[in-house]
């Protein structure tokens, strides 16, 4: 009987392959631009496969990242939690191993990764860049036991990835948030004071956790959005509605060494539905680089009548704070509309907006002022 299970379920991992690599023929570019000296790299570091309590198998994750126009993904299977184990031995880079050739393929930069796994507290944390994934399993490794055990292996577990130099991240705060919903103990600010985690992940798949977001600001953070996927990936609309959350790297260059340089250094913001998160400085470029006013082109009575084009993936919403033009205004993505103002007394039309969908704060959005040229 185990036979046939393992049969099975080695049978439908490989169908599985198969009709990936039918569903992967085309790729969904994401046109979201490039800022000042870096590229910006869109980037998936929380998914897991059937090596953990994953159901597809890792070649269908690299193509399913291709597809959905990624740059770079980290396969983080779990190191504690092996439900499939059964069926397929635990074999903690397995799962890298097998992707490592397709992701070559499809010039997926795919980083070496695994999850440390508990209850919360202390939850769960991400290791990318890992030498040697094995390293973090430490069960049986500490003398104490219950609890104290527990706590001191989780705390080998961290530290073993450190030793490597990885960079390590919070997944998801809340989840299973207890007293009250209280996420925060004296475990995490051991674990960020003495620099043993290194970035926090902000929104996980649907979720966006504003506290987390306010800590990063707060201590300087990288900060992160990764689906955690576990079952097959619907393909991405054609104007990118169903994306998937994921983490924008401003990168040097396409390569592992340029990502890592750019997260250790916090040069990343999150792509959560219609919204962008990030720190000001990147969410400016990103909406300087989309978004082009144009000369206006047409005068009547005291009023002017411009261009504005959006070449971006996304969807800018936008608020009147001052000056003129309409209350709101909404530029889709990769459009061009036409807006009306007044012309002040001093012959120009200035204009002042927040973008209501790029958050750079828990409650504050990035804000646009620009006076138009209109002519003669």
């Amino acid at each position: 009987m185990k036979r046939r299970t393992k049969l099975n379920v080695a049978v439908c991992c490989v169908l599985l392959a198969v009709v990936s690599s039918f569903a992967a023929g085309q790729r969904y570019e994401i046109g979201i631009p490039d800022i000042a000296g870096y590229k910006t790299l869109k980037c998936d570091f929380h998914m897991h496969t059937v090596f953990s309590d994953g159901a597809v198998w890792p070649t269908v994750r690299v193509d399913e990242a291709w597809r959905d126009g990624l740059d770079a993904i980290a396969i983080t299977d779990h190191i504690e939690y092996q439900p499939h184990k059964n069926d397929i031995p635990t074999n903690y880079k397995r799962s890298y191993e097998i992707a490592r050739g397709k992701a070559r393929d499809r010039n997926i930069l795919l980083v070496k990764a695994a999850e440390i796994t508990r209850d919360t507290p202390p939850g769960h944390y991400n290791a990318l860049f890992l030498d040697t994934i094995d390293a973090l399993d430490t069960k049986g490794q500490s003398k104490a036991e219950g609890q104290a055990a527990k706590d001191e292996e989780f705390l080998l577990a961290i530290k073993a990835a450190n030793e490597q130099k990885a960079f390590v991240f919070w997944d998801h705060p809340n989840w299973q948030a207890r007293n009250g919903g209280r996420v925060w103990f004296d475990i995490h600010t051991r674990l960020f004071k003495e620099k043993l985690v290194h970035g926090i992940e902000v929104v996980n798949d649907g979720t966006f956790y504003t506290d987390s977001f306010k800590w990063c600001l707060e201590r300087n953070l990288p900060i992160f959005g990764n689906s955690d996927v576990h079952g097959p990936l619907d393909p991405p609309t054609v104007n990118h509605e169903n994306h998937r959350t994921m983490t924008l790297v401003f990168a040097r260059e396409k390569t592992l060494e340029a990502l890592r340089d750019a997260i250790v250094n916090g040069r990343t913001a999150v792509w959560f539905e219609d919204k962008l998160i990030g720190r000001k400085e990147y969410l400016e470029e990103i909406f300087a680089a989309s978004v082009e006013v144009k000369e206006a082109h047409s005068k009547y009575r005291n009023n002017a009548y411009f261009e504005v084009h959006n070449k971006s993936e996304i969807t800018y919403q936008l608020q009147k704070i001052s000056g003129g033009g309409p209350s709101t205004v909404v530029l889709p993505a990769q459009r061009t509309v036409v807006l009306r103002a007044p012309i002040s007394e001093e012959g120009a039309v200035d204009i002042a907006y927040k973008v209501t969908n790029l958050l750079i704060g828990p409650a504050e959005c990035l804000k646009f002022e620009t006076t138009i040229d209109i002519g003669g």
